[in-house]
């Protein structure tokens, strides 16, 4: 039994075991990829869970911060309020004790 290769046998033989090792780098490849899409997707879904969470802390601390600016506000506007008043009643006792030392220097 004689078995005669041509170099043209011999290139399709090549080509062939070629082709068979890329489709078993390819399946390996593809196993791989779709472990790391698996954990991707779990990342992902972690991510939104974060977010929502986030999102929802940023509103209500976005409501505390009004909150605290309007209170601030507001007793910002009652001190300069009770300041004018108290500068009122603070000239009126400043004026009734200098009334006051006028009176016990005329009664020397």
């Amino acid at each position: 039994m004689e078995i005669t290769l041509t170099l043209k046998d011999l290139g399709l033989i090549l080509i062939g075991a070629g082709i068979i090792v890329l489709l078993v780098y390819c399946i390996g490849f593809i196993k791989n990829l779709t472990v790391t899409i698996k954990h991707t997707n779990k990342i992902l879904e972690d991510t939104q869970v974060i977010s929502a969470i986030a999102a929802a802390r940023a509103q209500d601390i976005d409501q505390a911060v009004g909150d605290v600016t309007e209170s601030v506000s507001n007793i910002s506007q009652s001190l300069k309020g009770n300041q004018s008043t108290i500068s009122a009643l603070s000239s009126i006792v400043n004026a009734l004790v200098s009334l006051k030392n006028i009176i016990t220097k005329m009664d020397k």
